[in-house]
């Protein structure tokens, strides 16, 4: 089984609640909305497809579509501003888009450079300068540490295989040293062995005290990295299972009954 081997199960209920989600509510996609999560755990969303998933932590992450969003997000106690994507990155919230050749990358543009410009985004290059032997440097570190085939510094993501863009797309999302980072399909239109590296980098990265959610259609992936299965249905969760306690049939049941 492609998505079994990189289990964490560390008993995560004594540590401090980092992201807490209270009464967010969007228009009819989001009703509601309460959860938390804690530091070095990982939540599974669950759903069919209109559940309201991705709207959920698009609004998290500081994405309203132009809609009124209310309610509270909170890291470590504090509320924080997300009413723009670049509040939310600035508060410590990173988000992997389920449309990485629409929204994860710059597909003509080298590895180094779209790792660059995620750089820039956080504040961490003041004066936004891009540079040539930044982004060489960038690329090495992140292509070592995501472990990337072999490739040429000057290759585009648009030549890279599926595997390689969505560990680009992650390493960017990590350049940005998030407290809380959310995974919306991590596994979509990868490689076999990219799926089993990046359940390995989702459970690595709770093992270090990040707050994780994943949010994948794809049940058996929700079963196998997730510490607790939240399942939403019509912009609500309609019910919470910890993994000792859950079961696919008991997950597709609060999914659709």
């Amino acid at each position: 089984n492609l998505v079994q081997g990189a289990k964490h199960i560390p008993d995560t209920s004594a540590n401090e609640v980092l992201l807490e989600v209270r009464g967010l509510q969007r228009g009819r996609a989001i009703r509601d909305v309460s959860f938390s999560v804690r530091r070095g755990e990982i939540v599974g969303f669950a759903g069919l497809m209109g559940a309201g998933r991705t709207e959920l932590a698009m609004s998290v992450f500081g994405r309203s579509y132009g809609q009124r969003i209310s309610g509270e997000v909170r890291l470590h106690g504090r509320a924080v501003d997300v009413s723009s994507i670049d509040r939310a990155i600035a508060a410590g919230i990173a988000y992997v888009t389920e449309d990485r050749k629409l929204d994860g990358f710059f597909e003509t543009m080298t590895v180094g450079e779209n790792l660059q410009i995620s750089e820039l985004s956080k504040g961490r290059n003041p004066l936004n300068v891009v540079s040539m032997s930044r982004a060489k440097a960038l690329a090495k570190e992140w292509g070592d540490r995501m472990q990337l085939k072999a490739i040429s510094d000057k290759a585009r993501m648009i030549e890279l295989s599926g595997g390689n863009q969505q560990k680009i797309v992650i390493a960017k999302a990590l350049i940005q040293t998030p407290k809380l980072i959310i995974f919306d399909e991590p596994t979509r239109g990868v490689d076999v062995g990219a799926i089993v590296e990046i359940h390995q980098l989702i459970s690595d990265l709770a093992d270090q005290g990040m707050a994780v959610v994943v949010i994948s259609s794809y049940l058996p992936e929700i079963m196998a990295v997730s510490d607790r299965i939240l399942v939403a249905k019509r912009g609500r969760i309609v019910e919470e299972l910890l993994i000792s306690d859950a079961t696919e049939e008991r997950v597709m049941f609060a999914a659709v009954h």
